[in-house]
């Protein structure tokens, strides 16, 4: 493969994980949920077998008091449906993750009011999925 080969194959794979963040986010968004993902949170998360096991795992360790309310399975699924209405595939495993499998970094704080308050939607929007 030559240099230009390689440009395509990155810009591919960036636009794949612009494509599943959309989805992600815009599954936690209209779940109530106050929390975003960035490319760094989808590699931490890239060795856990099955994308319902990695949103259970991001949960439980960002976000254990979720988890008084609901189960990790019940919130994975209804996250995961409304990620796959909005975008169905899967993102292909890559080596180069930076981080050790079944590692989960933790997520800086949200760092701009305006920011806070987009996600500030209570949780009870859940029952009705």
């Amino acid at each position: 493969m030559n240099p230009s080969q390689f440009d395509v194959c990155d810009s591919a794979h960036d636009a794949e994980i612009k494509a599943q963040l959309c989805a992600y986010n815009s599954a936690f968004d209209e779940l109530g949920l106050r929390f975003r993902w960035d490319a760094s949170t989808l590699s931490s998360l890239a060795g856990i077998d099955g994308e319902e096991a990695q949103i259970a795992a991001y949960i439980e360790a960002h976000h254990p008091h979720l988890l008084t309310a609901y189960s990790a399975g019940f919130l994975s699924r209804a996250i995961l449906e409304k990620k796959t209405a909005r975008y169905p595939a899967r993102l292909p495993m890559r080596v180069e993750s930076a981080s050790p499998p079944n590692h989960v970094e933790r997520q800086p704080q949200m760092s701009s009011r305006r920011e806070r308050v987009s996600y500030e939607v209570e949780l009870p929007a859940l029952a009705g999925v």
